[in-house]
Order: structure tokens, then sequence, then C-alpha cells
């Protein structure tokens, strides 16, 4: 693991200078539009205008957090973090998300108070093309950031261009605002302050949910999953895979294991080659570590096995809440029958409902031994 980590073609290494260079293109643009805003704002006494200013600081000072969690998070492993900094991501991405929480109560707090007492704003031709300019600017940088995320799997980057998008349609709104004031001398800046508010609330939360669940621990990408299971199960010695576990140890630092099945025939030498073979197709294809391939034997001489796995699977899968069956194998010499099932979370009773089916395996089969194996839903 530290060999591949440690490798100067790692395309962590490039994925953190894109990171780094994306954010740093959005502190730019937000200072330049916060610095815009903030004078007219002041001026015109807007306070819509002020606090969308105070949400363009807040996503630079994100930004700046971003690059900060990037840097560390690129850090080599060592003896104490063998598997990387890679899930400071996660954290740098908590820390932006409570800037984002306070940047919004601020506002909210400030929105209330002038719905209180209201004190009239004088907007200008200026002002209006500042808008105009600011909401153009946040939807460019809105796409061009998000795709940046997309392209290297970055949370905190995908967040943050969704915000400047978000910021886009509520600097519209303050557009809207000061037109109709313009136009019928009805204020309503302070309640777009309100808007404002509640959505960079929204986004906060949003992010911290996130986060939070990365750290947890998520059920892996379905398309991922089933891109490792394909890779896996194209090799010629494999029949099937099962069982695909991926830890998270940040933005695209997989740690996997797996199980596959094989004929009951190969020899330790054979399976320790196809073992080698797909570590390293995994890693090229997926850039992840499988650090472990658990082997499952298939019975190769048909006749009896082959009908009495056709029958389990039946009586196995006909019970609700059963997603799948595998790793059979009927071992006629020691009278044990066993394979692993994998049972839906939103079975209540699993202990009863794997009962049942030991039960019914050892009827039909009186004389053998069902040794079944309890597994979860882990993966798509």
């Amino acid at each position: 693991m530290a060999d591949i980590k440690q490798n100067p073609e790692n395309p962590e290494v490039s994925r953190e200078k894109v990171i780094v260079k994306t954010s740093v293109i959005g502190i730019l643009a937000n200072v330049v539009l916060a610095a815009f805003k903030a004078v007219v704002g002041l001026i015109s006494g807007s306070i819509a205008i002020v606090l969308d200013a105070v949400n363009n600081i807040s996503d630079a000072l994100s930004s700046v957090i971003t690059i900060i969690g990037a840097k560390l998070a690129g850090k080599q492993p060592d003896k104490n973090h063998p598997m990387g900094y890679g899930r400071i991501e996660y954290m740098s991405q908590v820390i932006v998300a409570a800037i984002v929480l306070y940047a919004g109560i601020t506002s909210l707090v400030e929105s209330i108070k002038k719905i209180i007492n209201p004190e009239a704003a004088d907007y200008s031709a200026v002002t209006l093309i500042i808008l105009v300019a600011g909401i153009a600017v946040k939807l460019l940088l809105g796409s061009y950031v998000q795709s940046k995320g997309r392209e290297v799997n970055s949370g905190s980057l995908i967040a943050s261009g969704q915000d400047a998008t978000s910021d886009a349609i509520l600097s519209a709104s303050v557009l809207a605002s000061a037109v109709i004031y313009m136009l019928s001398g009805i204020s309503l800046e302070a309640f777009v302050g309100v808007v404002i508010s509640v959505f960079i609330i929204k986004a906060g939360l949003e992010m911290i949910k996130d986060a939070v669940d990365e750290m947890l621990g998520m059920r892996a990408d379905a398309e991922l999953s089933k891109g490792v299971k394909k890779t896996v199960s194209e090799d010629p010695e494999v029949i099937g895979s099962y069982d695909l576990v991926l830890n998270n140890y940040g933005p695209d630092r997989y740690v996997a294991s797996i199980h596959v099945e094989v004929r009951d025939t190969m020899t330790a030498r054979e399976i320790d080659a196809m073992t080698r073979r797909l570590q390293k197709k995994v890693y090229t294809e997926h850039h992840i570590f499988l650090a472990a391939v658990g082997i499952y034997s298939r019975n190769m001489n048909g006749g009896l096995e082959e009908e009495v796995r056709a029958r389990i699977v039946e009586i196995v899968m006909e019970h609700e809440g059963i997603l799948q069956m595998h790793g059979f194998y009927m071992d006629q010499e020691n009278k044990t029958i066993r394979f692993d099932i994998v049972m839906d979370f939103a079975v209540e009773d699993k202990k009863a409902l794997y009962r049942q089916i030991v039960e019914e395996i050892q009827a039909e089969w009186p004389d053998y031994t069902p040794e079944i194996t309890l597994d979860s839903d882990l993966s798509d």
C-alpha cells in the first residue's frame, strides 16, 4: 500500500493541483465580487446587497479551507496513519459548513432587524450593473468549479460549485427586489435578505450532513461497486465475485476486499497468481487497493452437487428479504452443505429468518449439516 501511495505518478498529486488551482480562482472571484458589492451595498444602504457580499466572503474563506484540507490530505502515509490523511478533506468540509452556517445565521439576524426597523435603500444604474455582472460571474464560476469537482471527485469543490450557482440565483432575487423598488417604491430587500439567509443555512446543513455521512461510512457508489465486480469477474479463473467491501480513507482512496468463486480443483499456486492479477487490474482500472481476496470453492463434478445447489437456490430465494445466495459447496465426504445468504437491511428479525432457512435445508437433507453464513448487503 505504501509503495502505491508514494508513486510519483500517482493521480492524487494532479488531483491536489486541480483542487488548489480551482479554489484559488474561486477565492479571487469571490473577493472581487465581495468588494464591489460591499461598496455598493454600503453606499445604497441595501442590507440585501451587503449580505450578498458577506456570502461571497464566506465562499472565499471556504475555498481557503478547501485548499488547506487538500494540502493536509495529500500528506504521505506514515506509521501512525498507514492509510494516509485523506479523511482530513471531510473534516475541512465540516469547517467550511460551520463558516457557511455562521454567515447564514448572522445574515438572518440582520435581515430581521431590517424588517423591524426598515431603512429605504438608494439604488442606481451602477448598482444594477454590478449585480448583473455578479450573477454572470457566479454562474460561470459555479459551472466551472462543479465540473472540476466531478473531475477529481472532490466533495468540497462540488459543494462550492453548487453554492456559487445558488448564490447567482439569490443575487438575481436581490436584483429583482432592486428593480421592483425603483419602479414601484416597494422595498422587499429585507425579506429577500431573509430568503438568502435561509438558503445559506440550508447549504451549510447539507454540507455537514454530506461530510458526516462520509466519515461514518456510506454505501459505496453503485457504479463503482459494479465496475470493480465486473473487472474481477472478467478474470478467466473467476466464476463469480461477491461480498465486495470498500473502505473509504478519503475521496478516491479505497481499500477493498472481495470474495471470488473458483473451481475446487485450483492449486494454491494458481490462486496466488490469480490474486495478484486481480490486485493489479483493480488498481489499474479503478485506483483501488484490493487488500484481500477470499475464496469460495465451486463443485466441479456436476451431478448431485448441481441438483442440490439448484434446489437450495429455490428454497432460499423464495423467502422475502433474501437478496442473494452464493458460495455454495457440497462436501459429500464430511456431509456438509455450505453457502452464504445476503439479507436486506429491511428484514426486522434476521435471526428468525436465518433459523427458518437452516431448518428447511436440514429437513430436506437430514444427513447433511448446513453451514450458512449470514452476509450484509454491503455493496451493489
